[in-house]
């Protein structure tokens, strides 16, 4: 055996998982053979046995299944993986219906199959540790819990008990284990876990899980029981309401916790096998599983950062702007201990930006999230200012002032000189061109693009802008400082709009321009909810205001006259124009946009009527399917074009920056996976159809198929 390890003394079996040339175990085909293996050698040893111990040699306890393996899977595939996940179960069964008690130590985290590696002892004692995590995740990567997760769970905290931790996928520490009686004692520490395992084998020489019991009962009921039938009547529209129908897995859990408590033990588990190969053979779950687990791990692990630079934490950070903006970003350093000077044009203002942590913090003191005192200290990491020398000695001063070219020059020769020996300097523009504002700069290799995303407190992606003169010292250390964040960093390259403001723009506009074309508002926005994401088009151009983007089709405009070019509006920037300049609709922060916004607490937002007769054209055609297809489509293309013009350099970058930044539907897997998702050629064919119906928007060059190919991922 080559993943697992096989000792008896004194009548005691130990089972050591611990994978060669792996930091974890996992659930990959070596460990299922040795599995088998080991079950059938316990078997042979059976009769002078008196109990079996569970334990890892790594530092966590075991990490689930093999996701690369997943990646290579089709749906012709499915026979082969449903026989692969009963057969780990045959031995999960067969270890824990020997009438030998087992106990399994956990060392560390468990997280899905390694979750369900635990459940096979009978007793389970683990390390209070509070970083330590356990439960099944295998929700959020479109998958189900499918080695007995869904069942034990379910028979031991019930319908109603187990439906976060199995369709939300929540997570849970040790001591919230022990509270929900999934673990049945703690340590201290890893040393002390085999003789409390020991002592309870000693004690309990016939254990057996109660679920095995003849008197046993699924807590709360079965879907017999008047009230869970109840609950579940309306559970599966919840549910629905939720995923949008866009989500295969929440709904199959769902079904398979149902179906597994009307029928035995073993049926239930045979059910949960058919559930899983459906999901795992599917495109939906290789999509996530690609980008929540491989292409974040990337970034995580710092595949975008340039090497060879040491490790940056900043002590100290200045904020230019009081603004929502910079009383954001305030807020994120201050929570993460960072000493922040937040400047404005005067003191008044400063406050202002301050007040924004004191709003943010002050509901979590009442509801006991945060004490007073964390509160305060949290506060006094912020200094408000309407001096710069105040900004003397700062590692790091960010820009976060209007989208003005010479306010952030202004600003930029003002505070840049204040800075620590080796600082550097960021701008939170998120359409400027980087290497256009670095030429306010004494020092354009110590400039760089920090680009934030509103509300800085909600929003996890920040895309850092690579200038033309940055430096790699200077890009890894704002990647160490938005990871000391606990936020997620992408790095592109300099372009106008960058790549997320750039893919977003043509999402909104691709709806505006549907608006002029004549169809209803009402069906372009339920087209962009149906397709995943997060709002309508209009919506969002609503929230982020028209004038905005209005100030920034004017900026475009002036931009290349400058260059001795001329800019082409599109048709959705041009009806954008339209609402501001002549309709007097610049948003809801304004009072109106493409909706109306009554002054009633509570009241719903209304599209404005006005549209209707202004731009709706009632024999305009339009099907459901392509809307949806034109929203998505738009921003994969860009994406595409992205990374064939070296804005963007990576496949992660890509996928996780449009889904976190943009909202683009996680259920694609990110806009290069939604191509990779469907095929390269099905993509590049119905490009061709959009474009000949919807303009050079949709239109792929040689370059940019060749680029799609070139990056395509292989596992």
């Amino acid at each position: 055996m080559k993943t697992i390890k096989y000792h008896v003394d004194n009548g005691i079996a130990t089972i050591t998982f611990d994978e060669p040339d792996s930091p974890v175990n996992t659930m990959c085909l070596q460990w299922q053979d040795d599995l088998s293996e080991v079950t059938a050698q316990v078997l042979k040893d059976k009769e002078s046995l008196k109990g079996i111990v569970l334990a890892s040699a790594k530092s966590t306890f075991f990490a689930g299944a093999d996701l690369k393996a997943v990646m290579r899977l089709t749906p012709a595939d499915a026979p082969k993986a449903y026989a692969e996940v009963e057969r780990v179960k045959k031995n999960f069964r067969t270890l824990e219906t020997l009438g030998i008690p087992v106990a399994s130590c956990l060392n560390g985290t468990a997280l899905g199959g390694g979750w369900e590696v635990a459940l096979v002892g009978h007793y389970r004692v683990a390390v209070d540790d509070s970083k330590t995590q356990f439960g099944l995740p295998e929700v959020t990567l479109g998958l189900l819990p499918g080695a007995s997760g869904v069942t034990k769970m379910t028979r031991h905290l019930g319908l109603m008990g187990a439906q976060p931790y199995l369709v939300e996928g929540k997570t849970f520490n040790p001591r919230q284990a022990l509270a929900l009686g999934l673990v049945h004692e703690l340590v201290a520490d890893a040393g002390a876990l085999r003789a409390k395992a020991l002592a309870w084998l000693a004690a309990n020489p016939k254990a057996q899980h109660s679920r095995e019991a003849k008197d046993y009962k699924i807590p709360g009921g079965t879907p017999a029981n008047p009230k869970i039938a109840a609950a579940l009547s309306v559970a599966p529209a919840m549910l629905k309401k939720q995923t949008r129908g866009l989500y295969p897995a929440p709904e199959a859990i769902l079904a398979c916790m149902v179906e597994g408590t009307q029928v035995d033990l073993e049926t239930a588990l045979r059910i949960e096998s058919r559930y899983l190969a459906k999901l795992m053979t599917g495109t939906n779950a290789k999509a996530m599983v690609n980008t929540f687990f491989f292409n974040m791990n990337a970034i995580k692990s710092g595949q975008s950062r340039p090497p060879r630079v040491p490790k940056f934490r900043p002590n100290k950070v200045g904020i230019l702007g009081a603004g929502m903006m910079g009383a954001g970003i305030a807020y994120a350093q201050a929570a993460k201990g960072i000493s922040t000077v937040l400047k404005d044009v005067s003191q008044e203002k400063a406050e202002a930006g301050k007040a924004y942590s004191a709003k943010i913090t002050g509901p979590r003191v009442e509801k006991g999230r945060m004490t007073a005192a964390e509160q305060s200290a949290l506060l006094a990491r912020i200094t408000a200012t309407g001096q710069a020398a105040d900004l003397a000695g700062c590692e790091l001063i960010i820009e976060a002032v209007f989208e003005r070219r010479d306010l952030k020059a202004k600003v930029t020769q003002e505070a840049e000189p204040l800075l620590a020996p080796g600082g550097f300097f960021a701008s939170n523009t998120s359409t400027l061109p980087i290497s256009s504002l670095a030429t306010a700069s004494d020092r354009p290799a110590k400039f760089i693009g920090i680009h934030f995303f509103s509300p800085v407190d909600k929003m996890k992606l920040v895309e850092i802008i690579r200038g033309k003169e940055t430096d790699d010292e200077t890009v890894a250390r704002a990647f160490d400082y938005v990871q000391a964040l606990g936020k997620i960093p992408i790095v592109v390259n300099d372009s106008r709009g960058f790549y997320t403001s750039r893919t977003f723009g043509t999402f909104v506009m691709e709806g505006a321009a549907m608006l002029g074309e004549g169809i209803s508002a009402a069906a372009i926005e339920n087209a962009g909810i149906q397709a995943g994401m997060p709002v309508g088009p209009l919506a969002v151009l609503d929230e982020t205001a028209l004038s905005l983007s209005v100030h920034v089709l004017d900026q475009t405009r002036t931009d290349f006259t400058a260059e001795g070019k001329t800019y082409t509006a599109t048709p959705g920037e041009l009806l954008v124009e339209r609402m501001v300049k002549e309709l007097n609709r610049p948003g809801r922060a304004a009072g109106g946009g493409f909706y109306d916004y009554p002054a009633e607490p509570g009241a719903k937002k209304q599209l404005w009527p006005e549209l209707k007769p202004l731009f709706e054209k009632p024999g305009a055609a339009w099907d459901i399917e392509e809307l949806k297809d034109r929203l998505l489509y738009r921003q994969a293309v860009e994406t595409a074009r992205c990374l064939s013009e070296g804005v963007l350099t990576t496949v992660h970058d890509a996928n996780i920056g449009s889904i976190f930044g943009i909202g683009f539907p996680a259920w694609t897997g990110g806009a290069m996976q939604f191509i990779y998702g469907m095929g390269v050629d099905a993509f590049a064919a119905r490009c061709e159809e959009l474009a000949a119906r919807f303009g050079a928007g949709f239109a792929l060059t040689a370059e940019v198929k060749d680029t799609i190919r070139k990056h395509q991922p292989v596992y």
